[in-house]
């Protein structure tokens, strides 16, 4: 479909969609600014290359910062741009939605 005729919500679903973009946006939330080492353990179960992968699309898609600092050792940091806190509160809300489905479906069995 072309992209300028795209459903917007096809574009979030994009930006924040799937296994591990929300989960990154959620660590580097709550988190601030983290090097890839810490953002790698808080993830705990994603492979390297996912996470680099990952990464690489949210900071194409203006959501997560690369600053790298010019030093030996070199050190990388992450964190949200301004985008990128933008999508937080809709994250939130959709934990809140998921959270109370899940309740009430438990509840049922």
């Amino acid at each position: 479909m072309e992209e300028d005729i795209r459903c917007p919500l096809e574009y979030g679903l994009e930006i924040f969609g799937g296994r591990w973009k929300s989960r990154i946006i959620c660590v580097s939330d709550g988190k601030g600014i983290l090097r890839y080492s810490a953002l790698l353990k808080e993830m705990s179960n994603i492979t390297d290359s996912v996470l680099a992968s990952t990464l690489k699309q949210l900071i194409g898609d203006d959501i997560v910062q690369r600053k790298s600092f010019d030093e030996i050792p070199s050190r990388v940091e992450y964190c949200l741009t301004k985008k990128g806190n933008l999508v937080v509160p809709i994250l939130q809300s959709i934990c809140r939605w998921s959270g109370a489905i899940r309740r009430k479906i438990m509840r049922i069995q």
